[in-house]
């Protein structure tokens, strides 16, 4: 049982831009491309930043009006000033990018994404290198696998080789990526810890446990600690 990382969700073919290139070409890569934001790169294919519409709205937003940063301004609105005078992607970039390992699992970069209120991510190698991007799209392919699968790798990937438990003492159906588990199992700690594999294989979006155990070791294990 692997979850997916990702290296297998990202989109590959990045678009990317070069610090010295100018506001005007940006807009029009954006344009002819079709994406919000590109990240900006050097030469050693390492991310500087990226280039987003916010960061190029600015110019409009203070299109005419006094763009020299007051001293008492707050940070937020000194630096969109400051990209309102921008002319190159170096100038316009928000620095540093917020990126991702290919390694990292998707949970990993949707909590990334979440806590950095960003859409897309850069993904690097572990050279630190670009290798993809990954949008919050890419994310829920997760969710796409159809329910035959998800059931083929609970009944082997879970039960039969983390578990070793016989398919045929669980029941598993699934229903739009929600799964029933229902049978019998020996201890009650072996049907948390199934229900709990369960709910992290990919494409799973809920899990109702009907499961029963022959042997509650739980509550030994409690009164173990109480003991001591």
């Amino acid at each position: 049982m692997s979850a997916l990382l990702v290296r297998d969700v990202m989109a590959k073919g990045v678009v990317t831009v070069a610090p010295d290139l100018a506001y005007k070409q940006i807009v029009d890569l954006l344009v002819d491309v079709g994406v919000s934001a590109v990240p900006v790169v050097g030469e050693d294919r390492r991310v500087l930043g990226v280039v987003s519409e916010a960061d190029l709205l600015h110019k409009v937003e203070f299109n005419g009006a006094d763009v020299h940063a007051g001293l008492f301004e707050r940070r937020r609105a000194r630096l969109a000033k400051e990209k309102a005078t921008g002319e190159t992607a170096a100038q316009l970039m928000t620095s540093p990018a917020v990126t991702v390992p290919a390694t990292a699992t998707l949970t990993t970069a949707a909590q990334i994404m979440e806590r950095e209120n960003v859409k897309r991510l850069p993904v690097l190698d572990d050279d630190g290198e670009l290798v993809g991007i990954v949008s919050r799209r890419d994310l829920l392919r997760r969710y796409l696998r159809t329910d035959d699968d998800i059931r083929a790798e609970i009944l082997d990937g879970v039960l039969r080789r983390v578990l070793w438990i016989d398919p045929i003492e669980v029941d598993v159906a699934v229903t739009d990526g929600h799964v029933l588990l229902d049978g019998k199992v020996d201890r009650r700690s072996t049907a948390q810890i199934a229900v709990r594999l369960v709910r992290s294989v990919d494409g799973v979006v809920g899990v109702t446990d009907e499961l029963e155990w022959g042997f509650d070791d739980t509550s030994l294990q409690h009164r173990h600690t109480f003991d001591a």
